[in-house]
This record gives structure tokens, C-alpha cells and sequence, in this order.
């Protein structure tokens, strides 16, 4: 059963329809606030923490249910991680919805896992990709899938999980 009061979400803005941003067409939500401010960074005004806007989750879901051609949403930053609560409450809306989830950390795989956190550890069993690590300007490569340094990685979390050991997607 979803939770109906699901709680409010931080967020930077939002594109209807991506091609870029993971597989098929993807409903992408920028969170607000990241406290690692890469140098470089591709949204950098998604840095303040007290920015953006809150908005109730169900308000984010009505946007993506106007396009019944989506196959997915990407959570991106910021770094959707700070908002751990909400960002779950919203991988739970979207999975009840039939769409894939893909989510971006500065923070890598084994950083989030060392976290020991339930939330944390929900989100990764419950999304379907994770582009890991922060943005590094001196391994910048815009040739990269969804990722704009070469130390980020696209990992497949069901195969991460079902094998016990991180399964990357490569380009």
C-alpha cells in the first residue's frame, strides 16, 4: 500500500521529456541542494539547500501522468540523496506507475552503502540504475552515457544486487 501523505520534495525544476537522461523517454526531476558543489558542476544552481521550491510528491506524479509515453524518471540534483525520505516516497510513486527509475549521487555506490542507512538501502534496491561519483572538470568527457566525467559510473542496481558486487553499464 503507497502512502497517500507522502511527504514534500525540494526541487530545481523539471523536464517533461527526456531522451538524454537514461533509457526510452524519462520525466527528470532536478532536486534542490547538494552540499559536494562540484567544480564544473552541470547544475549548479541546484547547490543551495534553501532554493527551489517544495512541492508535494502527488503534484510531481500528476506531471509525469500526463504523458503516457514515458518510460521512466531520472532523479537528479542536486544530489537527490539529502532527501532521502521524499525521494523514496517518489521511486515508490513511479514504480506503482510502471516506470523504471534511474537516480544520479555525487556520492559513489560504496560511499552510500557504508552509509548503513535503511532509507538509503531502500532506494538502492528499489531503483533500477544509479550514475554514481561526483563530477570530476579534469575527466570531463562528454562522449559518456548520461555521465559527464570518467570516474562516474551507470550502475544496473538489479544486477548489482542479484550478483552481490557492482555491475556497470558501459558505454
Amino acid at each position: 500500500m503507497l502512502n497517500t501523505s507522502t511527504p514534500k520534495l525540494r526541487v530545481n525544476d523539471f523536464i517533461q521529456d527526456s531522451i538524454v537522461d537514461g533509457y526510452g523517454l524519462r520525466f527528470v526531476v532536478f532536486t534542490q541542494g547538494c552540499p559536494l558543489r562540484c567544480v564544473g558542476c552541470h547544475n549548479p544552481g541546484t547547490h543551495d539547500l534553501e532554493g527551489g521550491h517544495l512541492i508535494e510528491l502527488s503534484e510531481i506524479r500528476k506531471e509525469w501522468k500526463k504523458n503516457p509515453l514515458l518510460t521512466g524518471i531520472t532523479i537528479s540534483g542536486g544530489e537527490p540523496f539529502i532527501q532521502k525520505d521524499a525521494v523514496y516516497e517518489l521511486i515508490k510513486l513511479a514504480k506503482a506507475d510502471g516506470l523504471d527509475v534511474n537516480i544520479y549521487s555525487g556520492f559513489t555506490y560504496d560511499a552510500l552503502k557504508k552509509k548503513e542507512d535503511t532509507t538509503i538501502d531502500l532506494i538502492l534496491e528499489s531503483a533500477d540504475i544509479l550514475i554514481d561519483g561526483p563530477f570530476v572538470i579534469g575527466l570531463k568527457n562528454l562522449n559518456l552515457l548520461w555521465r559527464g566525467s570518467e570516474n562516474q559510473r551507470v550502475i544496473d542496481l538489479k544486477e548489482t544486487k542479484r550478483l552481490g558486487r557492482v555491475v556497470e553499464i558501459k558505454d
